[in-house]
């Protein structure tokens, strides 16, 4: 956490403020001040950095991350070397370093098997790897349904208002940043229907209800218009997916009113309708085709209505977040309204009041890139094209 003046840089604030040309001098970790135009006078004991040609932003935020649901080494061939359950951990530490590699340094982990969320964020901040802040849920907590037959340790079954709380509590108790639950079925569960309820009105309250009363905000996964409608009544603070709310405008209107988010996650549609189509049955395929198409319309409808949006990815490889931001550009954001839906507004998502935003006093997450994301947000996605990154006003080695 050393001292830097960072000069000659053209600032992207995060809130979709820009400074053409300024100095951000960073001390302990945070941002010390910023000195709009050139002709700024290093100050005794900072080192400086010329950003010359360079745009500074805030790092990235992904408020929609499953840090260990997809399988990234290749499928054993017969006869080969089992792997041992440990190789894993050394799996996802690579990926936390490829995510700060590419200046995403804020992750909310919205379900992982066999609790690796906890394990990585516990050995980030023990110092024995690399890696993004992580936000987690521990497990999701679901009605007994098909999908915890296939997400086994993601989720936490519980049925009725005194099983629903204790879950909240268990969750709690093993450290998790929030709480997660399935307000409807997953899309990507043959036996589930998306569209109705998945847990009752009476259920989701008590989340809410046990969840806010010990200071820890709600995720809901949503995708039908039934989980939906109870989750933004009975007052999550995100939604997940949500592309159903474009049927309801007056649930937008209500977002809009209690300051919900939306997480739009375009990029898991892309997963099962064409992406990664080899590896679903053809039903969840077609059904993908069509939730694809209602996501954008959601989209669009969301940013009308002046409801926060924020960037999850929701998909792989990890270290890839900003291809979510791209097509949220490509489906109606500007670039602007995408950054900032990938720095300040994922971090509203989170609750987190000291990152995705440069400004005096935030927390010095910070990604330079060599180009213009304002013309081509694909500058993000690009390894070559970035710059610099920094945590807690630190330059980040994450060779």
């Amino acid at each position: 956490m050393g001292e830097l003046m960072l000069t000659n840089a053209r600032v992207l604030d995060g809130l979709g403020g820009e400074t053409p040309r300024a100095t951000v001098r960073l001390d302990d970790g945070r941002v010390a001040g910023i000195s709009p135009g050139a002709d700024v006078v290093p100050e005794p004991g900072f080192e400086v950095i010329d950003l010359s040609g360079k745009t500074l932003m805030p790092a990235l935020v992904d408020a929609h991350v499953h840090l260990s649901s997809y399988e990234m080494l290749p499928p054993l061939l017969r006869g080969e070397e089992p792997r041992a359950d440990a190789v894993h951990y050394f799996e996802l530490a690579n990926l936390a370093r490829n995510m700060v590699r590419m200046g995403i340094l804020t992750v909310r982990d919205v379900g992982s098997m066999d609790d690796h969320a906890l394990h990585l964020r516990q050995a980030i901040r023990l110092g024995l790897s690399v890696g993004p802040r992580i936000l987690t849920c521990a497990r999701i907590i679901s009605a007994t349904s098909p999908g915890c037959r296939i997400f086994t340790t993601m989720y936490r079954p519980a049925d009725g208002t005194c099983e629903i709380r204790k879950a909240v509590r268990e969750q709690l108790a093993m450290g998790a940043d929030f709480v997660k639950i399935m307000a409807s079925g997953a899309r990507s569960v043959v036996l589930e229907d998306p569209e109705p309820a998945q847990l009752t009105r009476e259920e989701v309250r008590t989340v809410v209800e046990e969840a806010h009363r010990l200071g820890k905000r709600v995720a809901a996964h949503a995708e039908g218009s039934g989980g939906t409608r109870i989750a933004v009544e009975e007052g999550v603070d995100t939604i997940e997916h949500g592309l159903s709310l474009h049927r309801t405008p007056e649930l937008l209107d209500l977002m809009a009113e209690q300051d919900q988010t939306l997480v739009p996650t375009l990029s898991t549609f892309h997963d099962v309708s064409e992406d990664h189509a080899e590896k679903y049955p053809c039903t969840l395929v077609e059904q993908a085709k069509r939730q694809r198409e209602e996501a954008y319309k959601t989209l669009d409808a969301a940013r009308e209505t002046g409801v926060r949006i924020a960037m999850g990815f929701d998909s792989y490889p990890l270290g890839e977040n900003a291809r979510e931001l791209v097509r949220m550009v490509e489906g109606g954001l500007t670039p602007m309204q995408g950054i900032v839906a990938a720095t300040s507004g994922s971090a509203a998502a989170l609750g987190l009041e000291d990152i995705g935003e440069v400004r005096t006093g935030a927390i010095a997450d910070l990604l330079v890139v060599d180009g213009d994301p304002l013309v081509d947000p694909s500058v993000l996605q690009d390894p070559a094209r970035i710059h610099l990154v920094l945590q807690a006003g630190s330059p980040l080695d994450a060779a």
